[in-house]
């Protein structure tokens, strides 16, 4: 069980934003480039954010993204189901088929296991992401690398097939 490269990526985005989101409008590319995204699988994974209502795009200069609700009032787990994702811990994707079409001795366990997960993400928001002293060092090691002009070149950006 593992939280796919989908998810993870939307919400290190929506952080990313959560973060820069007191100088206005963030664009994908400040994003792509802070985080090492490819800014084509960032428009893909904003365009579903955008209809899921969590961003709202600002248009011309100086536009970009912003948080279309407090941060306090986005939650993890919001961000993960925008992007049609979901942390599943069966075997059979929660179908229930997972022993020759029928249920096996643990579908049970697992699927239960994947409702914690989500509750667990459901009660973290930005904010408390934002408030965490990790976060904030992160954050203040990504800034000083962006004003020192140490940002990945877009060679070394990651990329990642299309989104479904």
């Amino acid at each position: 069980m593992r939280l796919t490269t989908k998810g993870r990526y939307a919400v290190t985005a929506m952080l990313d934003l959560a973060l820069h989101a007191q100088s206005g409008p963030v664009s994908l590319a400040d994003i792509s480039r802070r985080q090492q995204i490819s800014l084509s699988y960032l428009e893909q994974l904003f365009a579903k954010l955008r209809q899921s209502t969590l961003v709202t795009s600002v248009r011309g200069p100086g536009g970009g993204y912003k948080l279309n609700r407090s941060a306090a009032d986005v939650h993890v787990a919001q961000i993960i189901d925008a992007v049609n994702e979901s942390v599943d811990a069966t075997n059979c994707g929660g179908q229930g088929n997972c022993q020759q079409g029928e249920v096996c001795l643990t579908h049970y366990l697992w699927s239960d296991l994947s409702d914690q997960i989500h509750t667990f993400l459901s009660g973290i928001s930005l904010a408390d992401l934002l408030a965490r002293q990790d976060v904030k060092s992160v954050a203040n090691r990504q800034n000083m690398r962006e004003k020192a002009g140490l940002d990945a070149k877009p060679d070394d950006v990651i990329t990642t097939a299309n989104i479904d």
